[in-house]
């Protein structure tokens, strides 16, 4: 009797060993479920940052609707035809759609463009629009690159031609606080002759605007507002030019 309570009493510790060893491998496994787990969730967290981020696309820009043309109302007589001419650059950035800035007060030489901001089209196109709008709501105003021919009565003279050349088109900042919008340019008038041209009148123009914010979208709307006073100045030379 004591021997087999002995056998018995010996087997217990090896029973106790098995079910520690297999309690043991369930916790193992559990462990490597849960960092297999942890691992695959690091992983497609890394992935996901790795991924590249949408590009943001430059904001667009022009010079909006325009004045609205007044409704029909008795007016004063229209002024002569003017045939209009492109708008002439020197080249350079000024003749991309890159809205350009300028930082007087560091380095006045240098055309910085801002990343994110664009004209619809090059300055010079978007001023030739501008400026063909506002004349044509007082006078009649061509294509100076088509024939004339069928523009005028028989024996009339062509209309002056109207040409300009943009020098200047740039947001130029005096401090981080302070800018405006800077456009400079020379008008020319000429009156087209079967001998040749003659020059009627010319004139350099420098007109700025304060700017609304110290960002892309102030520049834009200083440089409006400096063009289309540019072009009133220059209907009020028009017609003077042109009492000859």
């Amino acid at each position: 009797m004591t021997e087999r309570t002995t056998g018995l009493t010996s087997a217990r510790p090896a029973v106790a060993t098995i079910f520690v060893a297999v309690n043991a491998g369930k916790n193992w496994s559990a462990a490597l479920i849960r960092l297999s787990f942890v691992t695959c969730t690091a992983l497609t967290l890394l992935a996901c940052s790795a991924l590249p981020d949408k590009p943001v696309r430059a904001s667009l820009y022009d010079f909006g609707p325009g004045t609205p043309v007044a409704s029909a109302a008795p007016a004063a007589a229209a002024l002569p035809a003017i045939a209009l001419g492109e708008v002439s650059t020197a080249g350079g950035a000024i003749d991309n759609q890159a809205v350009l800035y300028r930082l007087a007060y560091a380095d006045a030489q240098q055309l910085r463009p801002y990343a994110l901001a664009r004209w619809s089209t090059p300055p010079a196109q978007l001023v030739r629009q501008r400026l063909r709008e506002q004349l044509g709501q007082r006078r009649p105003v061509f294509d100076a690159r088509d024939s004339l021919a069928t523009t005028r009565a028989p024996g009339a003279a062509l209309p002056l031609q109207l040409r300009l050349d943009l020098d200047e088109f740039t947001h130029l900042f005096a401090s981080p606080e302070s800018s405006v919008g800077l456009i400079r340019l020379r008008v020319t008038l000429v009156e087209v002759l079967p001998s040749g041209e003659k020059l009627v009148g010319q004139r350099n123009l420098s007109v700025q605007r304060p700017a609304p914010s110290s960002d892309a979208a102030g520049g834009v709307k200083a440089l409006t507002a400096a063009t289309d006073a540019a072009i009133g100045e220059i209907e009020q030379w028009l017609q003077q030019a042109a009492q000859r």
